[in-house]
């Protein structure tokens, strides 16, 4: 039986025109500076159009003096909205759904992470804001429906992705994949916060949404561990280890400590130890943002402490329990550990990891331990970094060895201070793209030619997101 890893590497290796049918090549842009085939959908055929990502896609395309730069920006930054929206209504009110790409499923992490480029931009552009909208009720909508999955169905009485069918767990009509990862709760409540940070707007924050971030709580708790399991069990008949869970789908053993369990990564590979650093801090994180909107939004106190209060319960376990030394006894974040004492120091290449901790706002990109952590990442300790002729760079167990993920080289560059750092992770993402202007899952360290996923949104909108951001804080890097 085909799983999503077989699904993705025949879409990796098919015709990369072919995964944009109906996307006509030819020279879109007028002038000398813009001598690559158009790669968008011509505009009658885009999902969706703002008026505000396309005037600053104008402004930024501009300032880029590399045309080949600007020209992947151009393909790259509305990408997610040109290609990956439905729009629709769910009980009288806006409805989102947005798939990763070449996948017809829509994942909370991606979909959130997806749009995260566009909320400076939503405050002024209303058709924006009716997408967040959807967005923020179809996750809510989710969530309620199983806050343990990670992906769903457009349609709600759906059957699961073809992959997940003989998958043994609890399966509801309209989940796609039922792998529990502490960030697919996590990242709904990031945009949700975004969202009302950048507009204001609490339209969508009624009793549906509360009703979910009940249930987000309530699945933190269990997941904890503290009075045995908990409800969640996996299992998958497949040949690849990481599909599947340890004894009868419940995880390796551990001995609780505060922290929350996961039985996935952001990758959708399993966990080693269920006890995952990174995924606890950006839990941290976005526990204290749903406190805030609680008392600002529905001055509910209560629930806004039980918020606070987990959230400092499974800081102060992840502070004395998820660092670990270095060679030269250098303090550093583990990426897993199972709570006897067993720590796995390496990094993947998704979000939330350890070189993405800044990035998320766990710490501070200047932050000792963070700087110590992210530079043994990118390093030979890490088991997952690879560097060969085209790139060097973070992979994952997801695509095997020599395979660099174009994301982590933009988390490289989005968390850096270092002009020269910035300018060589530039370099890097123009020059391994196959000459196809888009962002990949993963590409061969020797041969960016071979590479996954020809269209995959959420590697196409952070290029994005990164060019804007150097935008901002070194447009001489863009210039140049």
């Amino acid at each position: 039986m085909p799983t999503r890893r077989d699904i993705l590497k025949l879409i990796g290796t098919a015709a990369v025109s072919g995964a944009f049918a109906g996307v006509l090549p030819g020279s879109a842009i007028a002038g000398a500076r813009s001598q690559f085939p158009g790669k968008r959908p011509l505009p009658g055929r885009r999902k969706f159009v703002s008026e505000a990502v396309e005037r600053q896609l104008a402004a930024v395309k501009a300032a880029i003096g590399d045309p080949k730069l600007a020209w992947m920006f151009e393909n790259c930054y509305p990408n997610t909205l040109d290609t990956t929206v439905e729009l629709g209504t769910r009980d009288g009110k806006p409805d989102t759904f947005i798939i990763t790409g070449d996948i017809d499923a829509m994942w909370l992490r991606d979909s959130s992470a997806q749009v995260h480029p566009y909320l400076p931009l939503a405050r002024n552009d209303p058709a924006l804001r009716r997408l967040f909208r959807g967005l923020i009720r179809r996750q809510a909508s989710c969530i309620r429906l199983d806050p343990y999955a990670n992906a769903f169905m457009p349609d709600p009485h759906a059957p699961p992705l073809r992959w997940a069918r003989h998958d043994q767990t609890d399966m509801k009509p309209g989940v796609g994949e039922r792998k529990w990862e502490i960030d697919s709760l996590c990242y709904p409540i990031r945009l949700a916060h975004g969202y009302w940070q950048a507009t204001g707007d609490t339209e969508p924050f009624d009793d549906d949404w509360r009703a979910a971030m009940l249930r987000v709580l309530e699945t933190f708790r269990e997941q904890q561990r503290k009075h045995g399991p908990g409800p969640y069990h996996f299992q998958r008949p497949s040949p690849v280890p990481t599909e599947s869970q340890f004894l009868g789908g419940y995880g390796n053993p551990t001995r609780p400590n505060g922290m929350i369990h996961s039985m996935f990564r952001p990758s959708d590979d399993a966990c080693l130890y269920p006890l995952f650093v990174p995924a606890n801090l950006f839990a941290v994180v976005v526990l204290r943002q749903l406190a805030q909107m609680s008392r600002a939004l529905h001055r509910d106190g209560n629930f806004a402490a039980e918020c606070e209060a987990l959230a400092s319960e499974v800081e102060q376990a992840v502070q004395r329990d998820g660092r670990m030394r270095d060679a030269d006894g250098g303090e550093v974040w583990a990426y897993e550990i199972d709570g006897f004492g067993n720590q796995l120091f390496m990094d993947d290449a998704n979000a939330p990891g350890l070189l993405s901790l800044a990035y998320l706002g766990c710490c501070e990109r200047a932050d000792p331990l963070y700087r110590r952590t992210r530079a043994l990442a990118w390093s030979k300790r890490n088991p997952y970094f690879f560097k060969g002729t085209a790139a060097e760079g973070i992979g994952g167990p997801h695509e095997g060895l020599r395979m660099i993920w174009p994301m982590a080289i933009m988390m490289r560059a989005l968390t850096s201070d270092d002009p020269a750092e910035i300018r060589q992770c530039l370099a890097w993402l123009r020059d391994t793209d196959a000459g196809t202007g888009f962002m990949h899952e993963a590409f061969d360290q020797d041969d960016p030619s071979h590479f996954t996923r020809p269209w995959f949104a959420w590697a196409n909108t952070l290029f994005g997101e990164l060019i804007i951001d150097l935008h901002h804080r070194h447009p001489e890097l863009l210039r140049g």
